[in-house]
């Protein structure tokens, strides 16, 4: 069997980030991918502001507490003031320009109005309370780098050195179906022997989580005909063909033979609980091509294995890092006496007192187990562990990132 690391080395060597682009509105770039760097042509603030309310000074002319200068100009944000005269206070609110010749702002807190002026109570340390020019942003520096999944405070920086558009990477095409005659989609009767289709409600939740657009082609029938028609059909206008179900090797397994006759097809065994059998290979269209990617059917399986491999495989259509999220060591709230050979994604939630959770039953066909839990435990093959060891813990919030 594989190792992970050995299979998204083989996935990754051969894709390739996606070459068109479109410029979106900002408002309108929500976890796009960046196509470009963007640079700032202004200095973030602008020009030197104050940071509080109160009064913009000389430090020269407060020299010992309880000094009194007449204050003879009233600074809003927005505005522009005319230079202080030595001897004198402005009047100056959160966000206004400093006056030329001020180098200090004293809060209102620490001064007390007079007739015709101010008292300061303090002597100002130089340049306090200012928010200098440059401070946040250098004018020409990159302030969001291309390749990256853009934030809702990403955007707002966007605005802030503003830009109106941005140029992103278009959304990546999959194409999704799932096999087997067993499947029922939800709303319809409930036959005997069949089984509601959950993989394709949580493929295609995942699938849009990260950016792409996804064709939901359905149920397909399990003969071999109709699976290479549907390969056929997606290859012609989707960059990744994805399906759950049909990979193995039995008589009603028409995926493996279809993908081959189509085009090309690598079947891997990766050491992995949940997951294990993974297919990877490319189906040619007339003009074009799409790369394939077949999970298992079993539905923790299935959403594992999209975790991490097609996660990364996205991501570099994307043109976006494909480093997987880093482990947080927490301490285990129980024992694993009797861990597999394989590397294993444990199902759990951290708990009040801070240690994780397991959930009791982490077969691969329990999906409960995955909204129950908020991450899993990576643990490394054939590693037991006791309760209140540290183990690293991966976050489903984090992965969806």
């Amino acid at each position: 069997m594989l190792s992970l690391e050995e299979a998204l080395t083989r996935l990754l060597c051969s894709i390739r980030p996606l070459a068109e682009t479109e410029p979106l509105p900002v408002a309108e770039a929500l976890c796009r991918v960046l196509a470009e760097d963007v640079v700032s042509p202004i200095d973030v603030p602008a020009h030197a502001n104050s940071s509080m309310d109160g009064y913009a000074v000389r430090g020269a002319d407060v020299d010992v507490p309880g000094k009194v200068l007449p204050v003879v100009q009233r600074i809003a944000a927005g505005q522009v003031g005319e230079p202080l005269r030595p001897g004198t206070a402005a009047r100056i609110f959160t966000g206004a320009p400093l006056p030329e010749g001020a180098d200090a702002v004293v809060m209102q807190e620490q001064c007390e109005p007079v007739e015709g002026g101010v008292r300061i109570q303090v002597v100002p340390q130089p340049r306090q309370w200012i928010r200098e020019a440059g401070e946040d942003v250098r004018r020409g520096s990159v302030v969001l780098p291309r390749g990256m999944r853009l934030t809702p405070q990403a955007l707002g920086l966007a605005a802030t050195v503003g830009r109106a558009q941005l140029t992103v990477v278009r959304r990546p095409r999959v194409a999704l179906f799932s096999t087997g005659d067993e499947l029922v989609m939800p709303g319809q009767p409930l036959k005997p022997g069949a089984i509601y289709n959950s993989n394709r409600d949580t493929l295609k939740g995942l699938l849009a989580q990260f950016g792409c657009e996804c064709s939901d082609l359905g149920i397909v029938p399990d003969r071999l005909a109709a699976t290479r028609e549907a390969l056929r059909q997606a290859a012609e206008h989707h960059d990744l063909i994805l399906t759950s179900g049909g990979v193995s090797v039995g008589e009603e397994d028409h995926v493996k033979p279809a993908v081959e006759a189509e085009g090309r097809l690598d079947l891997w065994q990766i050491a992995i609980k949940p997951g294990k059998p993974l297919a990877f290979g490319e189906v040619r269209a007339q003009e074009r091509s799409a790369w394939f990617i077949g999970l298992p059917g079993n539905p923790v399986s299935s959403f594992i294995t999209f975790l991490v491999a097609v996660r990364p495989v996205i991501r570099a259509l994307q043109g976006a890092a494909v480093d997987p999220p880093a482990p947080v060591w927490l301490p285990a709230g129980f024992d694993w006496p009797r861990p597999d050979k394989r590397r294993e994604f444990l199902r759990v939630r951290r708990g009040a007192d801070g240690r994780l959770e397991l959930f009791p039953n982490q077969s691969s066909g329990v999906l409960t187990s995955t909204v129950w839990a908020d991450g899993v435990i990576d643990n490394a093959p054939g590693h037991a562990f006791r309760a209140g060891e540290l183990v690293p813990y991966l976050s489903f919030a984090e992965w969806m990132q």
